[in-house]
């Protein structure tokens, strides 16, 4: 057993709960048996008192010494007191011997007292130490009662019995003893049941960690660890650790594809630059300003949607500023001419959303520019306020009457770098990163970005105080 290991803990916990448990139960057994048979005592003395109280009142008071029951059964001494401390009779363990002390209750004084006592009176008790051997000095504990009770000639007289608690004692010590020796060996077999019950049941953790170290030192993320076939907590466990290494493999593909995307991007309008440079440094002459402007901006451009690209996979907030959907869209129509194709704002609803007022400006503009990049005569906008699953959403709607995107590539064309005319030049096309950007500020508004009918862009986001 390895210190401090969780097969350890389990065990040792386990153990000790058991014990805490067991001494509770035992201390309950032995208070239980220890009380019925302190009773049994009591009844016993109680049932021998008033056997022996029956004979003396049959008797006169000069007879009791005679009397038969007086004779001690079992160790259950016997004394006939009356008032006055004088003793009238006494078993064999008491013969010879003072009246029983360690009573608090007077003795009757007259005949009239006994008589309401009489042999169904209440009944004192008391635990005292009486001689077990009338020739010894030797003691034991007794459960003593007293009962009050009237001779034939109306002598009133206190009857003692007492109830050895000698088998008590001896059944409250074996019964513990037992306990005591039984509770070492159960805590060992507890112990080890739990240490390797834990042991089975960690044992597919072990491989989980051990190929997770594997995966770890070889960076090879299409490994997978163990499911075992158990279906608990270790199984999910395993199956859901899989699952992080799935998506944790997809990301870094997506990341080395990005890589390599957005090195391809730059290449092109880099080598262009760079070639116009080189020669305009060998031929001022010949040098093409505007294609190095051009070449430059889309640069920038590139650059730009790469850091806000960057900054929505970072987990950027969006904002909480209140923003008129259908003012952004004016003051966007009013401001830029996206295209040379017109723009007609077909309806407009008055309404707010929550969020980046940037980020939903290069939405609307990413839109309208894609828009008019397939358009073949017009471009339709639409601010609408709609209402589903019980909340307020705003739409925005940005349609052209351009061939429309196929039905197959409807979900593909959000991706990055993604361009559905592979034939077009990129300076033309751009660099595949405006849908993508788009449907990503949507998504982080609690929004959503969709194409239906071909060339129908729908951005839906909700409304502020929905």
């Amino acid at each position: 057993m390895r210190r401090g290991s969780v097969r350890t803990r389990a065990a040792l916990g386990a153990t000790l709960v058991v014990a805490v448990a067991l001494v509770a139960a035992g201390v309950a057994v032995v208070a239980v048996l220890r009380g019925g048979l302190a009773d049994n005592a009591r009844l016993q003395a109680e049932s021998r008192a008033r056997q022996v109280a029956a004979q003396v009142s049959g008797v006169d008071a000069r007879q009791v010494r005679e009397l038969d029951g007086l004779d001690d059964e079992k160790d259950e001494p016997v004394q006939v007191v009356a008032p006055g401390g004088k003793v009238l009779g006494a078993g064999e363990t008491l013969q010879g011997r003072g009246p029983v002390a360690g009573f608090d209750r007077p003795e009757a004084d007259d005949a009239e007292d006994a008589e309401d006592a009489g042999t169904d009176g209440d009944v004192e008790e008391r635990t005292l130490r009486l001689p077990v051997d009338e020739d010894t000095s030797e003691t034991g504990e007794f459960t003593v009662v007293a009962v009050q009770t009237l001779t034939r000639d109306r002598t009133p007289v206190t009857v003692y019995a007492g109830s050895s608690l000698k088998d008590q004692q001896e059944a409250v010590s074996s019964v513990t003893q037992s306990m005591l020796l039984g509770l070492p060996g159960l805590l060992l077999v507890v112990g080890g049941v739990t240490w390797l019950v834990t042991r089975r049941a960690l044992r597919p953790v072990e491989g989980i960690r051990k190929e997770m170290a594997g995966i770890t030192a070889s960076t090879d993320l299409s490994r997978r660890v163990p499911e075992p076939d158990t279906g608990d907590e270790v199984a999910r466990l395993a199956r859901t650790t899989n699952e992080t290494l799935a998506a944790l493999e997809s990301s870094v593909e997506r990341q080395r594809q990005f890589v390599a995307d957005v090195s391809h991007e730059l290449r092109s309008p880099i080598a262009s630059l760079r070639t116009q440079l080189e020669v305009g440094a060998a031929h001022p002459d010949l040098l093409d300003v505007d294609g190095a402007v051009q070449d430059t901006v889309r640069l920038q451009d590139l650059a730009t949607d790469l850091l806000l690209l960057a900054r929505l996979d970072a987990g950027e907030r969006p904002g909480d500023h209140r923003i008129a959907l259908d003012a952004l869209v004016r003051e966007e129509l009013a401001q830029q001419g996206h295209g040379p194709h017109p723009v007609r704002l077909e309806e407009t609803a008055e309404g707010e959303v929550v969020g980046s007022r940037g980020q939903l400006t290069r939405v609307v503009v990413n839109l309208l520019q894609n828009a008019q990049r397939h358009a073949a005569s017009q471009v339709s906008v639409a601010v609408r306020e709609t209402r589903r699953d019980g909340r307020r959403w705003m739409e925005l709607e940005v349609s052209d009457d351009g061939p429309g995107v196929p039905e197959s590539e409807r979900e593909r064309i959000f991706e990055r770098f993604v361009r559905l005319d592979d034939a077009r030049s990129r300076d033309e096309g751009g660099a595949g990163l405006g849908l993508a950007i788009a449907r990503d500020v949507a998504t982080r508004h609690g929004g959503t970005l969709t194409v239906s009918g071909g060339s129908r862009f729908v951005l839906r986001l909700p409304a502020a105080g929905s």
